[in-house]
């Protein structure tokens, strides 16, 4: 297995930062969205990643724009600019090595997946962890500040222990988008993943998306895990299902 520093271009030019893990031989290729707010080096993506290469998956997380080790302002970004980012990914690996056959998100990432697969022609399968159904749900995490940022135009929010400038452009944007169409138009096969006790992103929010999906489709219980999959085991149970699943299509 090896380990990979590498960097590519989002479509305005900005450097974004990833890390590509490689089997020796690998089967297939995968593109890892992150969460909101959070990076590439998050543990969970860290651990499902390394479960996937252990099965000759290889995987690339990247830092979204203004985050992490990526170059951007975050508060220019919003859900449209994480899809042109996970396109962008998607073509560096098209180019260098091979296009991404799974893509997998976590939490907005998984919603940001959806919605970049239409732009993805080789990717067979898309995964979803903890996702919400609607872009628009991550307002849930500032709903206090959210008439303050209409107001004034941008406003400081706290999110996980870290201050964030959401900007209203960030709101005007997720409010715009038809996931529910880039949910029923998919065409590709879909694991969704959520834990009934996940209190950021509620259950219904995956009940929602199975039910607008169509076929070929999967829904599997993570039971007792927590949103961010902090229990290894959680996120090597979700690598090990990836695993088997995506066997089917690859």
């Amino acid at each position: 297995m090896s380990k990979k520093k590498i960097t590519f271009q989002n479509p305005q030019g900005m450097s974004l930062s990833g890390l590509l893990e490689t089997p020796e031989s690998p089967k297939a290729y995968a593109l890892f969205a992150h969460c909101f707010t959070c990076g590439k080096d998050i543990k969970a993506a860290a651990r499902i990643a390394k479960a996937l290469v252990n099965n000759n998956i290889a995987v690339l997380r990247f830092d979204f724009t203004g985050l992490g080790s990526s170059e951007g302002d975050f508060s220019n970004s919003n859900f449209s600019s994480n899809v042109a980012d996970l396109v962008a990914a998607s073509e560096y690996l098209r180019e260098m090595y091979q296009a991404p056959s799974i893509l997998i998100g976590h939490s907005l990432g998984g919603a940001a997946v959806i919605a970049a697969a239409k732009h993805i022609p080789e990717a067979m399968g898309v995964v979803t962890i903890g996702a919400p159904a609607e872009a628009a749900h991550v307002m849930k995490q500032f709903r206090g500040h959210v008439e303050a940022i209409r107001d004034i135009g941008e406003y400081n929010v706290m999110l996980a222990g870290r201050e964030f400038t959401i900007k209203k452009q960030f709101l005007d944007d997720i409010e715009a988008q038809k996931q529910d169409a880039n949910i029923a138009n998919l065409r590709r096969a879909l694991l969704v993943f959520h834990s009934p006790i996940d209190t950021t992103v509620s259950i219904e929010q995956a009940q929602k998306i199975y039910l607008a999906a169509k076929h070929p489709k999967s829904f599997i219980s993570l039971d007792s895990a927590d949103h961010l999959l902090t229990n290894s085991q959680d996120a090597d149970y979700v690598a090990s299902c990836i695993t088997a699943w995506s066997s089917r299509y690859l």
